[in-house]
């Protein structure tokens, strides 16, 4: 585990944002339910003091543990809670929580993640080719590589990174498996840049930045999971509570977008963003992996008769 000097790099992104987008008050409850290492709890749990409640969700059992710890410096009124968001509607219920006041999802993987060469989440950082956000899940990033063929390969590469050269890059890998297994990030990313034509290979843009953004997704079924949670979320919240969703690629805010969308017509939300919030330049420059964030938020109807 990282120690916590380290984590203390990691920037929540748009907490301005988040902050004024959830409107939160004291006495509400409140849902973080991507927790990470807890930057944006520490400020809805702020916002909810005195006699509030906050509810800290999330699959890394290492960043939950890190949450808890700085969570304490605020109050102790919070619970954390080990579990997909994908079954937030069970885990709340299981607290004895049916409605609350607002729900952020932020998206992606964390800074202390990637920073960690043994979660294999960076081709930055030479470690073993894992990406799972929850250590106890069966299925790695090992074992996609190694055992989908060379056209489930491609298929993931464009369906998941949009990775243009998805079809090289899975020929070169599948020629490359046979004769050793690939192991580590670093032989993955090698991989990439040499299936690649030479001059792409140098771009602002790492060539393997989609590869591994695709395997990350397919292992974790990211895209699965939000398109079951949001759902969920919608119908947890109180008349005129708030959804807040961070999301950092295209794939991502498309699922949020078109879920919105659905839940507005079918009279359950208003949409308060009619185009995704983005970070300033300020905070672009301050936090280089914010820029490509993307804020949509709703809130549930006042008016719903159904």
């Amino acid at each position: 585990m990282l120690t916590m000097d380290v984590v203390k790099l990691h920037i929540p992104v748009m907490c301005k944002e988040i902050k004024e987008y959830l409107n939160l008050r004291a006495g509400n409850i409140a849902v973080d339910a991507t927790l990470g290492t807890g930057g944006h709890s520490l400020g809805m749990l702020e916002a909810i003091a005195p006699g509030g409640r906050l509810i800290g969700i999330d699959r890394d059992q290492e960043s939950l543990e890190i949450a808890k710890e700085r969570l304490l410096t605020v109050n102790n009124n919070y619970d954390i809670i080990y579990g997909n968001f994908s079954e937030i509607d069970t885990l709340l219920v299981n607290l004895g929580v049916e409605q609350v006041d607002g729900i952020l999802f932020d998206l992606g993987v964390s800074s202390y993640q990637l920073s960690d060469p043994t979660r294999g989440f960076s081709f930055r950082n030479d470690g073993p080719l894992d990406m799972r956000l929850d250590r106890n899940s069966y299925i790695s990033a090992y074992d996609l590589i190694n055992n989908l063929n060379e056209e489930e390969i491609s298929n993931l590469l464009w369906a998941f990174g949009q990775e243009r050269w998805h079809n090289r890059i899975a020929r070169l890998l599948v020629s490359e498996r046979k004769k050793h297994a690939i192991s580590t990030t670093a032989e993955l990313s090698d991989i990439v840049l040499r299936a690649v034509p030479y001059k792409y290979r140098y771009y602002r843009i790492h060539p393997a930045t989609r590869t591994f953004q695709a395997v990350r997704i397919a292992v974790n079924r990211e895209l699965e999971v939000l398109d079951t949670a949001l759902s969920k979320a919608v119908g947890l919240l109180r008349k005129g509570g708030r959804i807040c969703v961070i999301s950092f690629h295209s794939l991502e805010d498309r699922i949020v977008k078109h879920n919105f969308r659905r839940l507005t017509s079918n009279g359950l939300i208003d949409i308060i963003t009619d185009k995704p919030l983005q970070p300033n330049e300020t905070e672009v420059q301050d936090n280089p992996a914010s820029r490509s964030a993307k804020l949509r938020v709703a809130q549930r109807c006042t008016n719903e008769t159904i």
